[in-house]
């Protein structure tokens, strides 16, 4: 069977074959699917164009949501500590305030700072202050520095005319001399402690009056009222001994002016400081110095005031010692500890004379044993000296943790 055939324009012929059964022309059923797979491949890619879209917009905020975070824990901080925060008159003051809540270094670390020093700089950029600011301590205390050093030469003042006028009276008039002489040293003595380095307002723990006034007044009497209960009495009027509290009186001029020569050292180490054990490690010599500077100058005033009136060194250097630690722990916010050392003080003093008094009682003579050992043995300026050496001691360990701390330092 033939195949037809078709004339072309150049005169060539193509023979046309019959498409087989089951089989599609080519010419005829492609030429008009190319259109349609195309658009069917734009409207495939349409969705595609938009999810992809869609997913980079969501990408984008996500991203922008994590370097948000979901929230800001120094804000939390900050909310928390705002008061602290809004009074600190630098970032010092809030980086003792935050350690005295117990936030460690380690806990800065947590709220992405290498310490609390840095992290206090950060809430106090961060918290709005007012325009005018309160004087730091460090400045107050330069600013009123003559009117200070007058308050606390004071006691020492009194203490010396009232010991010059008991060597010139006698009787009656020395016993008034005394009384009113007692009272002006206490007035001076308050007058000094509300002003200057030495001045803790509304930090005083009530009890503390009544034992500095039984540790005085042990200093004056104590002595002679234990001698004579040891010897079986007492007999007669007790006999004073004012020459350690004229030596005490004078030695308040140097404790305030260490007082503010280690408040002022300390608070710049803490300026310097970005740790707060490298803090900790700078002030605590410190700490020691000054209270190695004090002793040094009670000793030098008490061994002057020995030269006119008698004084035993050993017991009237312990009750400096002791007076100082408790005024310093108690400025720097610490009175429970410094009125726990005074209590101690004072509860063995007592101690030592009721043993000596139950002693008499038949069958107790064993009690009075050690004290009227001590006494036969070293005086009785021993027991003063051993008690407020013990009290001063176990105040001077606890200073040295507690005062080499920033938070002693906030204000």
């Amino acid at each position: 069977m033939s195949e037809p055939t078709a004339p072309t324009p150049a005169g060539r012929t193509i023979t046309a074959r019959q498409p087989d059964a089951g089989r599609r022309p080519v010419a005829v059923a492609d030429a008009p699917r190319r259109p349609a797979v195309a658009a069917a491949q734009g409207a495939r890619s349409q969705p595609v164009a938009k999810e992809r879209a869609a997913g980079g917009a969501g990408g984008a905020a996500r991203t922008r949501t994590g370097r948000r975070g979901p929230a800001d824990p120094v804000k939390a901080l900050m909310h928390r500590h705002r008061e602290l925060c809004e009074r600190a008159v630098d970032p010092l003051e809030i980086a003792a305030g935050l350690e005295a809540h117990g936030v460690t270094d380690r806990t800065a670390a947590r709220f992405r700072h290498r310490d609390v020093f840095s992290l206090a700089e950060e809430l106090y950029a961060r918290v709005p202050r007012g325009e005018e600011s309160t004087p730091s301590a460090g400045d107050e205390l330069t600013a009123a520095r003559p009117a200070h050093l007058v308050s606390a030469m004071a006691p020492g003042a009194v203490a010396v005319l009232t010991a010059a006028c008991l060597r010139l009276t006698e009787g009656g008039a020395r016993l008034g001399v005394g009384a009113a002489g007692a009272v002006g040293l206490a007035v001076a003595l308050a007058w000094s402690l509300r002003r200057g380095p030495l001045r803790a307002h509304g930090r005083t723990v009530p009890v503390t009056r009544f034992l500095v006034g039984w540790l005085v007044a042990y200093s004056l009497l104590g002595d002679g009222l234990l001698a004579g209960l040891a010897a079986g009495g007492p007999d007669g009027p007790w006999p004073l001994v004012p020459g350690p509290l004229v030596g005490l009186a004078l030695a308040v001029t140097p404790a305030a002016w260490t007082a503010r020569l280690f408040a002022t050292r300390a608070r710049r180490r803490l300026g310097g400081s970005r740790a707060l054990e490298e803090f900790a490690a700078g002030a605590r010599p410190l700490l020691l110095g000054g209270i190695a500077l004090h002793t040094g100058c009670l000793i030098a005033l008490l061994v002057l005031t020995s030269l006119v009136l008698p004084v035993a060194l050993a017991p009237a250097v312990a009750l400096g010692l002791l007076l100082f630690l408790a005024r310093l722990l108690t400025v720097h916010g610490f009175p429970h500890a410094a009125a726990a050392g005074l209590g101690l003080a004072c509860a063995g003093e007592a101690l030592a004379l009721t043993a000596v008094l139950v002693g008499r009682l038949p069958g107790c003579d064993l009690l009075a044993r050690p004290v009227e050992a001590v006494v036969d043995t070293w005086g009785t300026a021993a027991v003063p000296a051993l008690v407020c050496g013990t009290a001063a001691l176990g105040l001077l360990v606890h200073a040295s943790a507690a005062l080499s701390r920033a938070s002693a330092h906030s204000t």
